[in-house]
């Protein structure tokens, strides 16, 4: 009789570290910026089709998806950016301590929300 190998990792068991979830947000990230940056692009080009164009793209942008598109890519490049630094940092060889690379991630995680709320309320003449 055969012996059969487990499926490697279990996904009962395998607990998430902050690293992976950070690598894994960090990529779906680096896809979403790329499709938002191609959009970001057009929409500059929109200017050049004339003032007609142009209004059609900033209604949609005052409109409540709008909004929140443009606050969701605040928070995508906010994120991106930080984790970029952190690896810049790896690869300098600083921060592989387990205690360092958790500490890290938290403030990556959570920096790019703060930056996020930043951008907002400049936005907004807010600050």
């Amino acid at each position: 009789m055969e012996k059969q190998n487990p499926l490697s990792p279990h996904l009962q068991i395998y607990k998430w570290q902050i690293s992976s979830l950070l690598s894994i947000t960090h990529r779906i990230v680096g896809v979403i910026n790329t499709f938002a940056i191609s959009i970001i692009c057009l929409w500059v080009m929109s200017l050049l089709l004339g003032e007609n164009s142009y209004e059609l793209t900033k209604l949609f942008l005052q409109s409540f998806f709008g909004k929140f598109l443009i606050i969701a890519l605040c928070w995508t490049f906010s994120f991106h950016i930080l984790n970029e630094i952190r690896h810049l940092a790896w690869d300098y060889g600083y921060g592989f301590d387990l205690k360092i690379a958790k500490i890290t991630g938290v403030l990556v995680f959570f920096g790019s929300f703060i930056l996020t709320i930043l951008f907002y309320l400049i936005g907004r003449n807010l600050i």
